[in-house]
């Protein structure tokens, strides 16, 4: 009888904890758009003018949100007199997507960062009774907290205007928007009583602000101009205008506990930690000085923060902050972690009753030795269930939700992390994505509440996001082979069948890694510093690789007037350089491993003297492959020659050396014309001379000297003011052509 009432009882609190977070999910409900129905079509209009010129007055376009009486999104099209097409959603967001689909599906068209595809057929393709595009999902996330120091970070409004309709185009509607915020942190600080100085010590250059927002990395690459705050500010202004127009809800930033060394100056008394160094930095750069949020002076600091976030930037109460990235808290007690969470959401809730939480799930993934269930439950239920979501930052690979029965009951938001650090080279994890979030969906008692796009690095590997977006509208996997066929069609505009099979080969190949919890992917010798020990290994097989390779080029002379047909051409050449590079580099290490000098001086010469000024004449004749691109837009931020030349030295150290040492060395590795010449080559010859004047003097290669004296070639690239292209030069077609019919037998050789 005990045992059928204790039975009840259990089965009345699970009952009643199940209401309760029914109940606290509905807390979701107020995060939705506050532009007017009126003006988020306004923003849809503007939109397609931008995207489609005259042709864009073929749409008639509205937003009218008792079109879903849930609270996701919906689109439905139909066809109107003389031949236009009639789009109402329930957003804006929702409008633009569904006509972006219209425009993939029914008139084969294309939009990427890396080129457009709009030949739209005249008239434009009626359809059949109502076209209805919805998506099962509350949420599409997007942005990573290093998307901004590693991608927009020199941005423009004509180019943050471009990624906003990239945004609403593929259902976007909760993007990060942490611009700016250093001058309100600035604002707080100097109020306090902290000094310019303090400030100039706290703040890292731009280029670097992602790791000292989350209290990695203090002062390297600054101090931050007084400029860089006013302009970023009213950047800030226009983006979240923009984004709120299209009816999106932005994430504002909030105080995670990390201050100025300052703070300890000013309040003595206050509970401050100096955490251990980050990565590989000292402290000189590094060592955060973190305020317990138990301290009153947290809720202080937090709230005068906060306070300020919403006066100069509104709100849609949804707010990100990380409070242990990559760093170990002081205790793995429960108590003291859950603590930590009550006090950080508390200290919002102070400002913003409405406050929902938005927390990176990376900790979990970085160091789950010290995140065990324990800890990760304290920690998520130190905040009432449904006012945080958590992003399962890295799902395509490592997700987490399976792991901590989805999150122990908080929302979560499934993400394809795919970029780190930005790099260039083709990848994937396709079957993984084309599954992952439907099985999120199954698990039991799912938290899901939206999928996400989170990498640290964008514009590359176009096909990868698309697909990941457009996931999000779909209620079940696609047919990848099919997808990825259409795919083809809408890029080129043109059916072909090599373009077919080269894709389809791609997709089972390059984009197809299987191996669990693969990161970092680009291994590749050619970006890194040169050694006997490299990594060779790679996730696909070659020859599929090279057959796709050699039906791109073969579909080539009629479609190089395409420019994102000659992104793909010099992408994929590039990609295939870059396997090549691993081939003379092992048999580079091979000769010298067995002392045959001849093979050494002709791999070598070949790689150093052939290949790599190839491949770096192959990025040149690209605009989407510059680095001269980067630098100027860098460079054009400062308002003198003195900030210009900061912002150069931070936006080269930052894809080469990553810290005045080479800390985080090579991980934003990017293969761009003229960091290939510069930086890579220079490298690769001094490794290759090294080895040959080893043999012929019968010495030791001896690693540490090397690194002594490459460092000297690679400090002296962050620091050599040399003016690069920012226009592309020479013919894509006939160096990749020239490139082609020079290596491609190479390549088939080395398959043998």
């Amino acid at each position: 009888m005990r045992h059928c009432n204790r039975s009840a009882l259990l089965a009345l609190v699970f009952v009643t904890l199940l209401q309760s977070v029914c109940s606290d999910f509905q807390t979701l409900a107020h995060l939705r758009a506050k532009a007017s129905d009126k003006a988020q079509s306004r923003a849809v209009v503007d939109l397609l003018r931008r995207l489609l010129g005259n042709r864009s007055r073929d749409f008639i376009v509205s937003v009218n949100r008792t079109l879903s009486n849930e609270t996701v999104d919906v689109c439905e099209l139909r066809s109107a007199k003389n031949n236009k097409i009639v789009a109402v959603g329930s957003t804006g967001v929702a409008v633009a997507t569904g006509i972006y689909n219209y425009l993939k599906y029914f008139c084969n068209c294309h939009v990427s960062w890396s080129g457009d595809q709009l030949n739209l057929p005249r008239p434009l393709p009626p359809l059949t009774g109502v076209l209805r595009i919805k998506t099962p999902h509350r949420f599409r996330y997007y942005q990573n907290v290093c998307t901004q120091s590693y991608s927009s970070v020199w941005w423009d409004w004509p180019r943050w205007q471009r990624e906003i309709d990239w945004m609403a185009l593929n259902g976007i509607n909760l993007p990060l928007a942490f611009t700016g915020q250093e001058v309100l942190w600035q604002e707080v600080y100097l109020s306090l009583g902290l000094n310019q100085t303090e400030m100039d010590r706290f703040f890292t250059g731009p280029a670097f602000l992602a790791w000292n927002r989350m209290g990695n990395l203090f002062q390297w690459g600054g101090p931050l101009p007084q400029s860089w705050h006013v302009k970023q500010l009213y950047l800030q202004f226009k983006i979240l205008d923009r984004m709120r127009s299209f009816g999106m809800i932005p994430v504002l930033p909030a105080f995670s506990g990390i201050v100025p060394e300052g703070i300890t100056r000013l309040f003595p008394q206050a509970n401050v930690t100096k955490l251990s160094p980050w990565s590989h930095f000292n402290c000189t750069y590094s060592c955060a000085f973190v305020l317990d949020p138990r301290d009153p002076l947290f809720k202080r600091i937090g709230a005068l923060f906060l306070t300020q976030v919403i006066k100069e930037f509104g709100t849609d109460h949804i707010y990100n902050t990380d409070t242990f990235n990559e760093m170990v808290p002081a205790s793995s007690d429960p108590t003291y972690l859950a603590s930590i969470s009550r006090a950080v959401f508390s200290t919002m809730t102070s400002v913003d009753p409405q406050a929902i939480w938005l927390m990176q799930g990376w900790l979990f993934i970085s160091d789950p030795s010290f995140w065990k269930p324990d800890q990760v439950k304290a920690l998520l239920h130190g905040v009432p269930l449904g006012r945080m979501i958590v992003l399962d930052l890295f799902a395509e690979s490592m997700p987490v939700y399976s792991s901590t029965n989805s999150f122990y009951g908080q929302p979560f938001i499934w993400c394809m992390l795919h970029n780190f650090g930005g790099n260039s080279g083709l990848f994937g994890t396709v079957e993984s994505i084309n599954s992952g979030p439907f099985n999120a969906i199954r698990f039991p008692n799912s938290t899901l509440v939206g999928l996400g796009l989170t990498p640290e690095g964008i514009e590359q590997n176009p096909v990868v996001y698309e697909l990941m977006t457009e996931l999000a509208w779909r209620k079940e996997p696609v047919n990848l082979s099919k997808w990825v066929s259409l795919y083809a069609l809408r890029r080129y505009g043109t059916m072909d069948e090599n373009l077919t099979v080269a894709w389809q080969l791609l997709f089972h190949s390059v984009y197809n890694c299987t191996l669990p919890k693969y990161k970092n992917h680009n291994r590749s010798p050619l970006v890194h510093r040169p050694s006997l020990h490299m990594q060779t290994d790679i996730w696909y097989k070659p020859a599929d690789f090279y057959r796709a390779w050699k039906l791109l080029f073969e579909a080539s002379p009629g479609l190089v007037t395409l420019e994102t047909f000659r992104y793909d051409l010099a992408d994929v050449t590039r990609q295939a350089l870059q396997l090549l590079t691993t081939e003379f580099y092992k048999e580079i290490r091979n000769a010298f491993q067995t002392q045959k000098l001849p093979d050494l001086l002709t791999a070598g010469g070949v790689l150093v003297y052939d290949l790599l000024p190839e491949l770096d004449r192959l990025l040149s004749s690209n605009e989407h492959f510059l680095l001269g691109v980067w630098l100027e837009q860098a460079q054009s931020q400062g308002v003198d020659e003195h900030e210009a030349q900061l912002y150069d030295i931070n936006a080269r150290n930052q894809i080469t050396l990553w810290g005045p040492d080479g800390e985080i060395q090579d991980y934003a590795s990017k293969e761009w014309g003229g960091l290939v010449e510069d930086y890579y080559l220079q490298r690769w010859g001094l490794f290759v001379n090294t080895l040959v004047e080893c043999l012929d003097r019968g010495r030791p290669f001896k690693q540490d000297v090397f690194n002594q004296a490459v460092f000297q070639v690679e400090k002296g690239f962050v620091y050599n003011q040399r003016k690069y292209p920012s226009k592309p030069l020479g013919n894509t077609y006939d160096i990749a052509r020239r490139i082609f019919l020079k290596y491609y037998p190479y390549a088939l050789k080395s398959l043998k």
